[in-house]
Order: C-alpha cells, then sequence, then structure tokens
C-alpha cells in the first residue's frame, strides 16, 4: 500500500523553492531514455503525485512507467518514486492539478499551455533501492 507521507508532502511541495527540483526519467516506446528536471511536482492526494508537462505527453501515453527522483543534500533527505503516468489534456483531473498548482505557487497561469500528469506512484524506495512501500506485493518493475 502507498501512503505519502506529510514529509514527503512537506519535501516535494516546496522543492522548487528550496532548490532541489525533482528529476524525472521517462523511456519512449522504442526505449530511448530520457531525463529532466520537473519543477512544478506536488504531492496530488496520499497515493499520487502530479505536475504540469509542457511538452509533448505522447512519451508518457505510449510508455507511462517513470521514475521521479528527489533529493535534498542539505537535510540528506530523499525518495525515488516509480511510477505510472496517466495524461489529462482536459476535464476535472485536468483542471483540478492545475488548481492546486496555481494554489501552491509553481504556475501563474492555470489556463495556459500544457496539461495535467498524474504519477500514480506504484514503489516508494530510498535513493538507494530499498523498498519502502509499495502498491502491490512481488510488483514487476
Amino acid at each position: 500500500m502507498i501512503q505519502l507521507t506529510d514529509e514527503m508532502r512537506r519535501h516535494i511541495n516546496h522543492a522548487r523553492d528550496n532548490g532541489n527540483p525533482c528529476i524525472m526519467a521517462t523511456a519512449a516506446a522504442d526505449g530511448t531514455p530520457n531525463a529532466g528536471y520537473r519543477g512544478t511536482i506536488i504531492v496530488y492526494d496520499d497515493q499520487s503525485l502530479a505536475y504540469r508537462e509542457r511538452g509533448n505527453p505522447r512519451d508518457l501515453e505510449e510508455s507511462p512507467r517513470v521514475v521521479l527522483l528527489y533529493r535534498d543534500s542539505a537535510t540528506g533527505t530523499g525518495w525515488k518514486f516509480r511510477c505510472t503516468a496517466q495524461v489529462h489534456r482536459d476535464g476535472p483531473v485536468n483542471d483540478g492539478v492545475m488548481a492546486h498548482l496555481s494554489q501552491a505557487g509553481l504556475i501563474q497561469d492555470p489556463q495556459g499551455d500544457g496539461c495535467a500528469v498524474v504519477l500514480r506512484v506504484d514503489q516508494v524506495l530510498t535513493l538507494f533501492g530499498e523498498v519502502l512501500q509499495q502498491r502491490t506485493e512481488n510488483l514487476d518493475w
């Protein structure tokens, strides 16, 4: 079972402000890897993260497994989140994510370019790979 903690919420929701933006790794359907910073990551609910995607989310739709890294070197705090991405180009989930991001001060224009991506957390690991939480037993990752 996944239960994102208050500590995770505190760190991740303020990652950009604290100079510790999350890094997300993806792979295209053909296996081509990619990684980049995501400055608008928030804890969306007890089992999900979310952010605004301004690029083309096609790779996420074709190959939704992603890894999100968070590390605060000053405190030694960090996690690796293995997630399944869900792209929401419009509708109530898109509107809800954009509203959360706007309220958190991470975006100024909730009606602007981009779409919402919800990352359903499948596993939470230490930065060294020790599994702390997982959605189901014997998860195939």
